[in-house]
């Protein structure tokens, strides 16, 4: 059986969690916030009308958004809430609920992006299956970017050590989703990986 996630947890000690998540997002959406820079930088590393995974999707915004550019997506989240208020806030992906460590997909995915911090919010005793599982499910010469902030019990080396031992490798570190250079001193990665 696979470890329970930090998210899950906190779901579990806070029912109502996840809908106040989603409702935050709406209220920065209705407030006109920029809530597409992930997105946009997924965007740029893929081919028109790809074939994109969403991993860890949350309610759905960069999705979404990659949807609107013309991506065909498929979304796929632990929370049952979260999916329901990405298939109410944004028809036309496939959305799904799902343990990212044991994604089992037919798809192959030009791009995979995980954000949100998603990699912090899994079980260590799973990070290195799910980096597993992306590999599993890029198509040849498809890419995966990874962004999650320093601080969270789970050290960037590890992070990258973890993808390499998956078979993914590093094209791209980055600071920021807005392509700032990664440096030692940084408190957030983005590392966009490639099959090796």
């Amino acid at each position: 059986m696979t470890e329970q996630s930090q998210w899950v947890a906190i779901t579990q000690a806070d029912p109502e969690h996840s809908a106040r998540y989603a409702e935050r997002f709406r209220a920065m959406a209705a407030a006109g916030a920029d809530l597409a820079g992930e997105a946009r930088l997924v965007d740029a590393l893929l081919p028109r009308a790809a074939r994109v995974l969403d991993a860890g999707c949350g309610p759905g915004r960069v999705g979404a958004f990659l949807a609107e550019a013309g991506h065909d997506v498929v979304g796929v989240d632990v929370d049952r809430v979260l999916i329901a208020a990405a298939e109410a806030d944004h028809p036309g992906p496939r959305w799904l609920v799902g343990d990212l460590a044991e994604l089992d997909l037919r798809d192959r995915f030009d791009g995979i992006v995980c954000a949100g911090n998603v990699m912090a919010f899994l079980a260590p005793s799973t990070r290195r299956a799910v980096l597993g599982r992306f590999a599993a499910h890029l198509a040849d010469g498809g890419r995966v970017a990874i962004g999650f902030g320093a601080g969270r019990g789970y050290a960037f080396d590890d992070f990258l050590a973890d993808a390499r031992a998956a078979g993914l490798v590093p094209d791209l570190l980055l600071s920021t989703w807005d392509l700032r250079p990664f440096t030692p001193e940084a408190d957030f990665l983005v590392a966009v990986l490639r099959a090796e």
